[in-house]
């Protein structure tokens, strides 16, 4: 009886964390309370668990996800595009996967650079992301990528 009082009692003070003072207790309950919302699900509906975007990965995430799914709508529907144009051609559907893949990749790479921008901004600024402005950041920056890609500023420079 004696064995499993002072093992129960061991355990308690091991989860009180006796002697670390209030930085233990803050660490401990940082961890604890540090879930992040990293399902694409929850993502795609808007929904997350405390109602706004707290932590650095969460930000980037919800933003590089938004990011890439309007790419791939963007990106997808001018292959498909190209297919219909480029049928007759003899190499047709090679240059539209050259094209579309390279297009996708470097607005995957742009995508990755910028939302961890503007989460890091946020991070540092102290302030939380909604959900929305989440979907307006990564939507926001396909959009701009598909403005620069049609206007005549870049060949200016």
């Amino acid at each position: 009886m004696s064995s499993s009082k002072a093992t129960y009692s061991h355990l308690t003070k091991r989860g009180a964390n006796p002697g670390r003072g209030s930085t233990g207790d803050r660490n401990m309950n940082t961890n604890n309370d540090y879930s992040i919302n990293l399902s694409v699900q929850q993502v795609l509906s808007l929904w997350v668990q405390g109602t706004t975007l707290q932590h650095f990965t969460e930000m980037w995430y919800w933003v590089f996800l938004w990011c890439l799914f309007s790419s791939l709508l963007v990106h997808g529907a001018m292959g498909l595009l190209m297919l219909v144009m480029l049928q007759r051609h003899k190499r047709g559907r090679l240059i539209t996967l050259v094209l579309v893949s390279l297009g996708f990749l470097a607005s995957l790479a742009g995508g990755v650079i910028t939302s961890a921008a503007v989460a890091g901004v946020y991070r540092v600024a102290g302030k939380d992301m909604a959900p929305l402005q989440a979907l307006v950041f990564g939507v926001g920056q396909t959009t701009l990528s598909v403005l620069i890609s049609f206007s005549r500023i870049l060949a200016t420079l």
